[in-house]
Parts: structure tokens; sequence; C-alpha cells
């Protein structure tokens, strides 16, 4: 059991996530080190493994931190408005996924690994934030869209969210793979978040009003 008020319990948690996020920023998920995170932070290594026994259940925390973000930007879109015709909804879906380029960017990666590697309570809280992603949507849905059927909107979910996993990669192009597209010949156009998403916003939701 860890020891600690809270308050201090918390805190630490969330400096750790919070070294791992740095490191995120600048390397690779291969490259970070649970020794690299511990060095981020205020405290010894060893206690970092009082709250996370491996590298991949930091990284879950962080990713559980994103979709709770986000959470944060649908409930304000959800509360928000009062009605929202079929294009304003894809507009504001994506540039509340716009602002959330770590929450795609980690989705981008092997999350088999990363959830293989975690504990079930984690990977159950991790769940959860996910989960309610899920319902916002629905919600948002059912709010702006009532003529929309529960099987289209379950479809839209299936579509929508595995789509999400693609989004950094088509979006987050280093100048690396623009050069080698160019060589291979490969007549590509460039979007960015907003425009990708909203793009496939509007074929699933439909255009009219």
């Amino acid at each position: 059991m860890i020891k600690g008020t809270p308050e201090l319990i918390a805190g630490r948690r969330e400096e750790i996530i919070n070294a791992c996020e740095k490191l995120y920023q600048r390397k690779s998920f291969k490259e970070i080190t649970l020794k690299e995170i511990g060095n981020e932070v205020p405290f010894s290594r060893p206690t970092i493994y009082n709250y996370f026994q491996t590298k991949e259940e930091i990284f879950l925390a962080l990713f559980q931190r994103e979709y709770e973000r986000w959470n944060e930007d649908l409930t304000a879109v959800l509360d928000g408005y009062d009605a929202l015709d079929r294009l304003s909804l894809a507009d504001k879906i994506a540039e509340s996924l716009a602002n959330r380029i770590q929450l795609l960017k980690l989705l981008s990666m092997n999350n088999y690994d990363m959830e293989a590697n975690s504990r079930i309570e984690l990977l159950t809280e991790f769940k959860k934030a996910y989960g309610h992603s899920m319902q916002l949507i629905c919600m948002l849905l059912n709010k702006f869209c009532p003529e929309m059927s529960v099987a289209d909107i379950q479809n839209f979910i299936y579509l929508f969210f595995p789509f999400m996993f693609g989004i950094y990669p088509y979006t987050a192009v280093t100048d690396k793979q623009r050069a080698a597209m160019q060589e291979a010949g490969v007549d590509y156009v460039y979007q960015s978040v907003y425009e990708l998403t909203y793009s496939c916003l509007i074929r699933l939701l439909g255009d009219n009003q």
C-alpha cells in the first residue's frame, strides 16, 4: 500500500505522468525507459514502482489523462449549445481533436503491448475514460442529430473510433517521409488534423440539415 496523504499520492503520480509526457515530446515510446522517467522526477526512482510497475502502465495513465481531457472538450460542446446542425457538429468534434494531438499520437501506437503489460485495475480505469468518450459522442449525436437511429449511431461509433487511430500518421508527416513520398512518385495531398477529421465526419453524418 502506498504511504502518504491522498494529496501527496496524487501529486507524485501526476509528476510521473508529466515526466513521461515531457520525454514523449522528443522521444519515441521505444526510446523511453523507466530510468529516464525516474531522472525527471524529484524523488527516487524506486518510488515510481509504488505507483507503476512498468513503462507501459505510465503511458497508459498518460493515455487515460488525454481521453479525460478530450472528454472535457466534448462535454463543453454537449452543454454549451442548444442546437447544432450536422456541419457545425462536425466542426466542433474536429476542432476538439485538433486540440488533442497527443491523444492522437498515443492512438497511433501499438496499444496491444501497452495494455498487455498493465495491471487489470489500471487498464480498467483507462477503459472507463475511453468508454466515456464513446458515451459522450453518442450523447452528442442523440442531442444534435435526433433523427439518427440506434443502429446509425452504433455504425458511426464503429467507423469513427477506428478512424481516429490513423489520424496522426496521416497528418504528422516528417520531412524525411515527405521526401520519400516524392521520390516514390506518390501524389499525396497532406491535410491537417482538423481537415482530415472534418472531412470524415461530414461523410459519416451527411451534410443535410
